[in-house]
């Protein structure tokens, strides 16, 4: 059965084809004009988009590929992991994805965190237990709300690399400034894991996964997700 798996996220789609090398990434407003897999008998979706962007994700499938897509949702508990939140559906199904994902690969205690236009940071015991968890703003999240919010604050937008350092003017002080807050998150979460695996997914995540030492990249934690929660094909 030819599978297609997608997760929309607050900013971007991204799919690929169960099984297969065949994969994209879009904005959700190039859903009807993106290239696509002609051959499709199963849509899995993962979304934290909303409403409007799931109704024409649905739209959408049920049009293109006569089939009903279906959605995750977060859980109570499943394949060995057990959620904190006393409510499950306040928990966006994106973190659940990449818990149950993360507790695959590695049965143990470890930690995930997705850089995406939020950071989380997700803690699971050696049995399972979601322990807790973090949410703070992404990068592109917090260098726009400086600009928002600061009307004489101009940024270049154009600068590239990572760097730390004090910046010698506005532009590389914003750049800069965003970057030392990831670097001290990196520095805490390995100081918290102490030891422990740590598995990083999201956009922003192979930078932040440069900076903490022994973690492991995981591009598709969350479609890895989804066979999990909604079976696979």
């Amino acid at each position: 059965m030819s599978v297609l798996d997608l997760d929309a996220g607050n900013t971007f789609i991204k799919w690929r084809m169960a099984g297969s090398e065949l994969r994209g990434r879009l904005r959700h407003s190039e859903l009807t004009i993106a290239q696509w897999p002609s051959d499709v008998e199963r849509v899995r979706v993962s979304s934290v988009a909303g409403e409007q962007v799931n109704q024409a994700l649905h739209q959408f499938v049920s049009q293109r590929w006569q089939v009903q897509p279906e959605f995750a949702v977060t859980q109570a508990a499943a394949c060995g992991v057990s959620n904190s939140y006393s409510d499950p559906s306040r928990m966006g199904v994106d973190r659940w994805l990449a818990l149950l994902s993360a507790w695959q690969q590695e049965q143990g205690a470890c930690w995930v965190v997705d850089c995406g236009s939020a950071i989380t940071v997700e803690q699971l015991s050696g049995n399972g237990q979601h322990l807790g968890g973090y949410i703070i703003p992404g990068l592109q999240l917090m260098g726009r709300s400086l600009l928002m919010n600061t009307a004489e604050v101009i940024v270049d937008q154009t600068i590239a690399g990572f760097d730390a350092t004090p910046g010698v003017n506005t532009s590389e002080a914003v750049h800069h400034g965003v970057n030392l807050l990831l670097e001290s998150l990196a520095e805490k979460v390995m100081r918290k894991a102490a030891g422990q695996p740590v598995y990083v997914t999201g956009g922003d995540g192979e930078l932040f996964c440069s900076l903490v030492e022994g973690a492991t990249w995981c591009p598709d934690l969350v479609l890895d997700g989804l066979p999990l929660a909604l079976g696979a094909e």
